[in-house]
C-alpha cells in the first residue's frame, strides 16, 4: 500500500463515520480519526492500519457520545 493509498482510506473513514454519526460534530469525528491514524505513524507494516484507524476510531467516538450523553446504553459496532 502507497502512502497515497493510505491518505485514500483515511478521508473514506472519515466520510464513512461522519455518515454513521450524524449526532458527532464533523471536527471530532475528523479530528478523532487523524488524530489516531497518526498513532500509526511509526508503524512499519502499514496495511492494516487504515483498519485499525477505523476500529480505533469507531471506538474513541462512541465512547466520547457515551459521555456526553448523546448516546445511552450498549453500542453495537458494525465494520463494513
Amino acid at each position: 500500500m502507497t502512502g497515497e493509498d493510505e491518505l485514500l482510506q483515511v478521508e473514506q473513514i472519515i466520510e464513512r463515520l461522519l455518515a454513521q454519526y450524524r449526532a458527532v460534530q464533523p471536527e471530532v469525528v475528523e479530528n478523532t480519526v487523524r488524530s489516531i491514524h497518526k498513532r500509526f505513524a511509526d508503524a512499519s507494516i502499514r496495511d492494516f492500519v487504515p483498519l485499525l484507524v477505523e476500529k480505533a476510531s469507531r471506538r474513541a467516538i462512541i465512547e466520547g457520545a457515551q459521555t456526553l450523553g448523546k448516546v445511552s446504553g450498549p453500542v453495537t459496532i458494525h465494520v463494513t
